[in-house]
C-alpha cells in the first residue's frame, strides 16, 4: 500500500477499500462483542495504526492542528464513535444488508442539514432523487413484503441505522470546516476521542476470547486504517462519476457476505431499495435532471 500504487490505480485502490469496508458486518458479528466493545477496540487498534501510519509518512507532527480545528475533529470524533456504534447494533438487529443498505443514505441527509440549517438550496430534482432515495429505504428495510422475518427488533434497529447514517451525514459536515487537513489525521484524531470516550462503557476489564481478537484487531487496522488510507489515497485522482460508481461495491460486498455466511437472501423488494437508492444517490451526485415537458406558446 503506496502512494505510487495509488497514484498509478487509484480505482483499483478505492474498489479494494470499498471490498475491504463491505466485510465490517461479519467481523463485527464474529467478535461476538457488544457494539460499544466492538467500536472501542476499533478506535483502539485504529488509532495505534494511524498514528504509526502518519508517523512513518511524516504527516506527524502536524503543525498546522490548532485549538480550533483539534475541538472540530474532537466533535466530528463524537459524532463518527456513535454512528459506528448505531451502525454495529443495526446488524443484530436486523441483517448486515439490510443495515448496510439503510446506513447508505448518508448523502440524503447532509442536503437534508445543509438545507435546514446552512440555509442551501435545493433544487427540484434534488428533493425528487431525495424522495426516490428514502422510498428506497422503505423498500430496503424490509418492514415492506417481509415474509415473517422481520421481529420484534426489526423497526427500531432500522431507526438506529437511520440515526447513525444521520450522525455521520453530520460528521462529513464538520469535517468541511476543517480546510486541507489530512483525512489521516482528522481520523486519528476521532479514534483517540472514541478511546477516550467509550472507555468507561466498554467493560474493558471483561475476558475476550482469543479469536475475538482477531475479528477486533482486523476491524482496527483493515476497516479503520487501511480502508481509510485507501480512500483518502484515491479520490483526489478520481472523477466524481466514477467514485459514485465504485462506491456501491460496499454493498453489494455486504449483501453478498450477508447471504454467504448468515443464509440472509436479499427479497426482491430489498433488491428494488437498493436500486433505487443507487440510482439516486448517483443523480444527486451526478445532478441528473428530470425531463421536464415543455408548454409551447402560440
Amino acid at each position: 500500500m503506496t502512494d505510487a500504487s495509488t497514484a498509478r490505480f487509484p480505482a483499483a485502490s478505492l474498489a479494494l477499500a470499498m471490498v475491504i469496508a463491505g466485510t465490517v458486518g461479519a467481523f463485527a458479528t464474529e467478535s461476538g462483542l457488544h457494539p460499544v466493545a466492538v467500536v472501542f477496540w476499533r478506535c483502539v487498534f485504529g488509532a495505534l495504526f494511524l498514528f504509526v501510519w502518519c508517523l512513518l509518512r511524516g504527516y506527524l507532527p502536524d503543525r498546522t492542528l490548532s485549538p480550533s480545528r483539534l475541538a472540530l475533529a474532537a466533535l466530528a470524533g463524537v459524532c463518527m464513535v456513535l454512528s459506528w456504534t448505531a451502525f454495529f447494533a443495526g446488524f443484530a438487529m436486523t441483517s448486515i444488508a439490510t443495515t448496510t443498505i439503510v446506513y447508505h443514505v448518508q448523502p440524503f441527509f447532509v442536503v437534508l442539514i445543509g438545507v435546514i440549517f446552512l440555509k442551501e438550496r435545493i433544487s427540484l430534482d434534488q428533493l425528487l432523487w431525495m424522495l426516490g432515495a428514502f422510498l428506497g429505504v422503505v423498500l430496503a428495510s424490509g418492514l415492506v413484503f417481509a415474509h415473517g422475518h422481520a421481529d420484534a427488533n426489526w423497526a427500531p434497529g432500522i431507526a438506529l441505522t437511520l440515526g447513525g447514517a444521520m450522525l455521520y451525514a453530520v460528521t462529513t459536515i464538520l469535517a468541511k470546516g476543517l480546510g486541507q487537513q489530512r483525512a489521516e489525521i482528522t481520523v486519528l484524531c476521532q479514534t483517540v476521542v472514541g478511546v477516550v470516550m467509550l472507555a468507561p462503557f466498554a467493560d474493558v476489564g471483561q475476558h475476550i476470547a482469543p479469536a475475538s481478537w482477531g475479528w477486533l484487531l482486523g476491524i482496527g487496522v483493515l476497516h479503520t486504517g487501511v480502508a481509510y488510507v485507501l480512500m483518502n489515497s484515491a479520490f483526489p485522482r478520481l472523477t466524481t462519476p466514477v467514485i459514485g460508481v465504485i462506491t456501491f461495491i460496499y454493498p453489494v460486498v455486504a449483501i453478498i457476505v450477508d447471504w454467504a455466511i448468515y443464509g440472509h437472501p436479499l427479497g426482491l423488494a430489498q433488491a428494488a431499495g437498493m436500486a433505487l437508492i443507487a440510482l439516486a444517490t448517483l443523480g444527486v451526485r451526478l445532478g441528473w435532471r428530470f425531463p421536464r415537458s415543455r408548454v409551447s406558446t402560440v
